[in-house]
């Protein structure tokens, strides 16, 4: 429910923080108050476009907020947490405040619980808190989706057109699934072309699983023996005993061992000791590169056939702009994208059954919500259709119209389109609410409406302006009755110029318009029980108030109060 709306600099409204409370709020105030003040106000923190002309004469900018009460508003709570502008609490302690600021220069914003917010945000938003009924473009009863919403609650019909719009939304996926395969059938042709032939060509290769690295190291090796025989030859022709002895190094080294032996001295024993060991480790190091030599062979003819396999295997990665060691990467994706592609006819077929089993599972669901539609549609027009006639609207009937969609294929709202129409005279066609119905008529057809479906609607605060438009007398007491029995199921602000209206309202705001130096100014003054009934004596009498204006106030007032 609304709580509070402040308004700084706004029209009239130097500053304002107004407070309300639950049950009927009547708003009252001669012509020219300023009583429209507040609804404006209200409805550009709801979203409605600004005007910078509303912005008080001398001032920078105007600024509105409004708080509302989340409790028991599910939507909202659950609108607001998606988009992370509150935390989960317990409904007792959450709230929401709309921001609205108008500057000079033109710019507008919004803001949601102190985040900045697009008016379309606010709007959405705005539509699950307050329904205004006026001749006010936030008014949702023009709205053909308000239509539905109002005659699925009232038949009690939510879950059924639930579950119509989850079908239709599987329906929708699975067709756009099914169009995007078809629609690439022919791209896929020549794509399968390309991979059967790229697939054949790696099959033909027949890469083994480490076949490139021991293909590479091979080649290496092949390609370097004659150049390995020609230099192990050379280095083992240094130890060779037929090289002479100028050149025969364990020679060399027996004749210094045999030197230093003669040589009677201790000091002289390590290195006889080292030079031994050396002549031993050089006989051995000759006779294992001889042995390596002997095992040397050179195989032109397996050198040949491993660099053509070599060339083949880089041919391939090159065609493919890819290196050699992906090539099995490469063929693991050919086989995995012919395989979705040999698919796809399966996945048609499949697709195609699916869209089937949902369709017929969406006409069952959907006639059985077009048989519900249709018997609300005719309890819900009788008794709009009676509260109108209890509103001074005689001859008005109402009706509930129920349209087959034109398009063959599921919907996602069900099978029609559902339009409230009406008629305000004997003899004349229905036509649509906002084509058939005055300002005035159609705040009173608001309130037949809401009236009707209090006990199901989820909007939780309702505005009502200009209801009493026109009407008088045993008429205005009628609206004033609903109004308040309105009142019980849902918070109600009526701005009202009817004394029969304002005596019914369990809350009453006066507006007041004041002048001093600094001009003109907008006061709310909230009336007790006493000021009520002068309040009410003034609307009665007009200026002056006399004994029998204010007899017939008291007498209305206590009345209002059974």
């Amino acid at each position: 429910m609304l709580n509070h709306l402040t308004i700084s600099n706004f029209a009239l409204v130097r500053q304002l923080d107004l407070g309300f409370e639950e049950l009927m709020t009547v708003v009252t105030g001669e012509t020219g108050a300023g009583k429209s003040i507040i609804l404006d106000a209200l409805a550009l923190t709801l979203g409605d476009r600004a005007d910078i002309n509303l912005i008080a004469a001398g001032e920078s900018k105007a600024e509105i907020h409004s708080t509302f009460d989340l409790k028991g508003i599910n939507a909202a709570v659950q609108w607001l947490q998606e988009r992370e502008l509150i935390e989960a609490a317990d409904d007792d302690q959450m709230t929401v405040i709309l921001r609205r600021v108008i500057t000079r220069d033109g710019r507008s914003r919004g803001f949601i619980n102190g985040a900045p917010s697009t008016l379309v945000d606010m709007r959405a938003l705005g539509n699950l808190l307050i329904d205004i009924h006026s001749q006010h473009e936030h008014q949702s009863l023009l709205k053909r989706e308000s239509h539905r919403r109002l005659l699925d609650e009232y038949g009690g019909l939510d879950a059924s057109a639930a579950k119509v719009r989850a079908i239709f939304t599987s329906f929708r996926d699975c067709q756009t699934t099914l169009e995007r395969i078809l629609e690439n059938s022919k791209e896929q042709s020549a794509r399968l072309q390309l991979l059967t032939y790229q697939a054949n060509e790696l099959n033909e290769l027949d890469l083994l699983s480490g076949e490139l690295e021991s293909l590479e190291l091979e080649q290496k090796r092949l390609s370097t023996v004659e150049d390995n025989i020609h230099q192990c030859q050379e280095a083992a022709a240094l130890f060779s005993t037929e090289s002479g002895a100028e050149t025969d190094t364990v020679a060399c080294l027996s004749r210094a061992v045999s030197l230093l032996s003669s040589l009677d001295d201790a000091a002289l024993k390590p290195i006889i000791d080292l030079l031994s060991t050396g002549i031993i480790q050089i006989e051995e190091a000759s006779r294992d590169l001889e042995n390596y030599v002997q095992k040397l062979e050179l195989d032109p003819a397996r050198l040949q056939v491993v660099e053509k396999r070599l060339d083949i295997i880089y041919n391939i990665a090159r065609k493919h702009r890819i290196h050699a060691n992906d090539i099995p990467t490469l063929i693991e994706s050919v086989r995995q994208d012919l395989a979705a592609i040999s698919h796809a006819d399966e996945d048609i077929n499949q697709l195609n059954e699916s869209l089937d089993k949902l369709g017929q599972n969406y006409k069952k669901e959907a006639t059985k919500l077009s048989k519900g539609r249709k018997k609300a549609s005719k309890a819900l027009a009788k008794k709009v259709s009676i509260k109108l006639d209890e509103l001074g609207m005689n001859g008005a009937q109402f009706l509930v119209d129920l349209s087959s969609n034109s398009a063959a294929e599921p919907a996602i709202n069900g099978m029609e389109e559902i339009e409230f129409r009406i008629s305000t005279n004997p003899g004349q066609k229905p036509g649509a609410l906002n084509k058939i119905a005055s300002g005035g008529e159609l705040s009173r057809i608001s309130l037949a409406i809401q009236v009707v479906t209090a006990n199901t609607s989820n909007v939780p605060t309702l505005v009502f302006d200009e209801v009493d438009v026109g009407i008088g007398g045993a008429t205005a007491e009628v609206v004033g009755r609903l109004l308040r029995e309105l009142g019980r199921k849902a918070q109600i602000v009526c701005v009202t110029h009817l004394p029969q209206v304002a005596a019914q309202g369990h809350n009453h705001l006066k507006v007041l318009k004041t002048s001093d130096n600094n001009g003109s100014n907008v006061v709310i003054n909230r009336l007790t029980e006493e000021d009520k009934i002068e309040e009410i004596a003034r609307m009665l009498g007009g200026i002056d108030m006399t004994d029998h204006s204010l007899a017939h106030a008291k007498e209305m007032f206590a009345a209002s109060q059974t």
